[in-house]
């Protein structure tokens, strides 16, 4: 089946996570930044900050082009009915993942799909819960050593050694917990008439 009749596909992101998870599915996309003001609206609950914010990065990005389907997506992780961020520095990683001993951290990824021809647009909210064992302080530290975590939500990296430091995983695809739902993904491109099994 030629390539041709399949719509250009754009992941309004440059995050090298979420382009690696979707070379599994294609390699023919092309990533944008989508310059969106990521700051929570008052009262904006998770769900309704990583809903809307996929749907704003996939527009931000559509609004460039006269056709093609955009991929927008947005994650946060949430422990305690708190958002939790990045933690950029080693003592930040080192709180987070004591305060996660024991526990459980949700996170919340949002995926919009707009069709930049017609404006028709699909938007989600996949959550995925980590189980975290018991973990030592000596655990901790050679953890955050040996992967660096320090750009990753919740500090650790599920694709690496981080599953090292968990008791089960909880949720429908565990792409998402990198940050882009595979599986949910492939039924909004299915949606818009796009097989990628078909025409990767």
């Amino acid at each position: 089946m030629p390539h041709s009749n399949k719509p250009a596909l754009y992941l309004a992101s440059t995050s090298v996570y979420r382009q690696s998870l979707l070379k599994k599915l294609t390699n023919e996309f092309t990533a944008i930044r989508p310059d969106t003001d990521e700051t929570p609206l008052s009262g904006e609950t998770a769900y309704e900050l990583v809903l809307r914010l996929a749907e704003a990065k996939a527009r931000a990005v559509a609004a460039r082009l006269s056709s093609g389907l955009v991929i927008g997506s947005d994650q946060v992780a949430v422990f305690n009915h708190d958002i939790i961020g990045k933690p950029h520095t080693v003592a930040k990683a080192q709180a987070q993942l004591s305060a996660f001993s024991g526990q459980a951290v949700t996170f919340l990824t949002g995926l919009s799909l707009l069709n930049a021809a017609t404006g028709n647009t699909q938007t989600l909210v996949e959550p995925f819960t980590v189980h975290f064992r018991e973990l030592t302080q000596a655990e901790i530290s050679a953890y955050i050593a040996r992967e660096q975590p320090l750009d990753c939500a919740g500090s650790f990296k599920s694709e690496g050694l981080g599953i090292s430091l968990f008791d089960k995983l909880e949720g429908e695809d565990p792409n998402s917990l990198i940050g882009l739902p595979l599986i949910k993904l492939l039924q909004l491109l299915r949606n818009e008439g796009v097989n990628l099994l078909l025409t990767p």
